[in-house]
């Protein structure tokens, strides 16, 4: 291969790798992949979770689409999206994870908004599941009830956090109770944690969310049964 069929080969490889890159540089579709991280949605639904028309939506999945990013389907007049793979959400978390390594203000903006969060005392993934299985540990998802039926954490119970308050008499205060979200910067979690010791109960965040969880490998539970 002479010099100049050399360059030609590098500059379209890397054409096509630039593909991810470029699909990637949204915070609109970055949000839209950890959405879609919890299970397959409607355009709709995205919309109405982001913040986005569904006109604007639409456009930012395609792109999505376009870089093989996502997969989709048609039911009737509604259309469903999903993450194409695991790999996918593998790459949605190394983003996180060099971000949060190279980018102080990612800290900074976590520090503005989520005043105080050590203080909710998180638990990691291995520690929770070690005092699940001890049975010391009140699993709470306080996800949405579609995000909750598409899979869930072992035995865990779905109770959305707008839901929480006028629930309370169905949870025991004699155990400790773990809230898990969407993921690290998921604020469902910490308003339930909160909500809950406000009311007496001894209650903690999980770390992660449900897709963390399970890209280690941990067993999750849909409404067609355990995975």
């Amino acid at each position: 291969m002479d010099k100049q069929k050399k360059r030609a080969f590098k500059n379209q490889l890397y054409e096509q790798f630039a593909r991810i890159g470029k699909a990637l540089s949204s915070a609109h579709r970055l949000e839209l992949l950890e959405v879609l991280a919890q299970g397959e949605h409607s355009v709709e639904a995205l919309a109405q979770e982001t913040g986005m028309s569904v006109a604007n939506a639409s456009q930012h999945l395609q792109v999505l689409r376009a870089a093989q990013l996502v997969d989709v389907r048609r039911e009737g007049v509604y259309i469903y999206y999903r993450l194409a793979d695991e790999q996918v959400f593998t790459l949605w978390q190394t983003i996180l994870q060099v971000g949060e390594a190279r980018i102080a203000e990612i800290d900074r903006i976590v520090d503005t908004f989520l005043h105080d969060r050590d203080l909710l005392q998180p638990i990691g993934a291995t520690e929770l599941l070690k005092r699940f299985l001890e049975g010391n540990v009140i699993l709470l998802d306080v996800r949405p009830v579609e995000e909750y039926t598409a899979g869930h954490l072992p035995d865990a119970l779905s109770m959305p956090v707008a839901e929480i308050e006028a629930r309370l008499p169905e949870l025991p205060q004699d155990k400790e109770i773990v809230a898990y979200c969407r993921g690290p910067y998921c604020v469902f979690a910490d308003e339930a944690v909160e909500l809950l010791r406000s009311n007496g109960y001894n209650a903690r965040r999980l770390e992660q969310g449900l897709p963390d969880w399970r890209a280690l490998g941990l067993p999750i539970e849909s409404s067609k049964g355990a995975h």
